[in-house]
């Protein structure tokens, strides 16, 4: 890598060596694409969400492919925190970069078990995944009430030893108030944006494509509403932002770090594209090059 082009970030008081990671639920705990990816080359690899129980997840069919993206169902289905720390967290912590680990719960104290149990962990941040369904609250997510928002922020923050980022819901109504919410709650950063709502009807079997009716919609379809969120977003908050949302190449990355992203994520494409997120890595340090940019922050917000 160029040494005069710096494309390194401090992101919540942790250094990155790039603004580059990978989106949760899309990269599993990385060990699917070890032979795809040098994770030594990213700024951070972030986790598949982990909860303080296993996870069966929702009932199949629950992907289906999309005009310009991608529907998924999966409901977290995860093997639980113990399992993480035994065999996702060693695997991880052979490599040079950071480990950003999603937390997911249903409801705030399952949240904190696992924010606890990490603690004496080396990672480097938590990303809480507040898209969850709040079962003490009605089914209502997290995320969809800022009220919720800063309570579960605030609960977190009391027992957390590592900075907390609270990934952000699409599905409201004004993402600054979330945004604004997670802030006063105390969070170091926040990310955005998870999957819009979305539904796709198989009209030859004449039912829906997916088990659960509705999914998570992700890919280049959503990138525009994700990067007029970041920068609503970034303008709204003093803590950093993780911008992510169809993501394919360094060209999305920057339209979010210009839009006030301090680090990208790179998701769905990577099920097309395994390499996709070192590639924004070689992309962005070839548009520095191209024109005369040296440090990474002379883009951060610079519309």
């Amino acid at each position: 890598m160029n040494t005069e082009r710096n494309l390194s970030v401090d992101f919540a008081g942790v250094r990155m060596k790039n603004p580059v990671t990978t989106a949760s639920g899309t990269f599993g705990s990385g060990m699917e694409f070890e032979e795809f990816v040098d994770l030594n080359g990213l700024g951070a690899v972030t986790t598949k969400g982990v909860a303080s129980v296993p996870w069966e997840g929702n009932p199949v069919p629950r992907i289906c492919e999309t005009y310009g993206g991608m529907l998924n169902a999966i409901g977290l289905q995860n093997p639980g925190i113990d399992v993480f720390i035994e065999r996702d967290l060693p695997f991880l912590q052979k490599y040079d970069t950071n480990i950003i680990v999603n937390v997911c719960g249903k409801t705030p104290e399952e949240y904190v078990e696992v924010v606890r149990r990490l603690a004496a962990e080396k990672i480097s941040l938590l990303e809480i995944n507040i898209s969850c369904p709040n079962v003490k609250a009605g089914g209502i997510a997290f995320g969809q009430n800022p009220k919720l928002v800063e309570k579960i922020t605030r609960e977190i923050k009391d027992v957390a030893k590592q900075p907390v980022m609270m990934k952000l819901s699409p599905n409201v109504t004004d993402i600054t108030e979330m945004a604004k919410a997670a802030e006063a709650g105390g969070a170091d950063a926040i990310s955005l944006i998870n999957t819009l709502t979305g539904m796709k009807i198989d009209i030859h079997r004449r039912s829906f494509a997916l088990a659960n009716k509705t999914g998570g919609l992700s890919g280049p379809a959503i990138k525009p509403v994700a990067v007029r969120m970041v920068y609503q977003a970034a303008h709204a908050v003093k803590i950093p932002v993780l911008g992510m949302g169809g993501i394919r190449n360094a060209e999305d990355a920057l339209e979010f770090i210009m839009a006030g992203a301090s680090m990208v994520a790179v998701g769905t494409y990577q099920f097309h594209h395994p390499s996709a997120a070192a590639d924004v890595v070689q992309g962005i340090e070839a548009f520095m090059e191209e024109n005369g940019v040296k440090d990474i922050k002379e883009l951060i917000g610079c519309v």
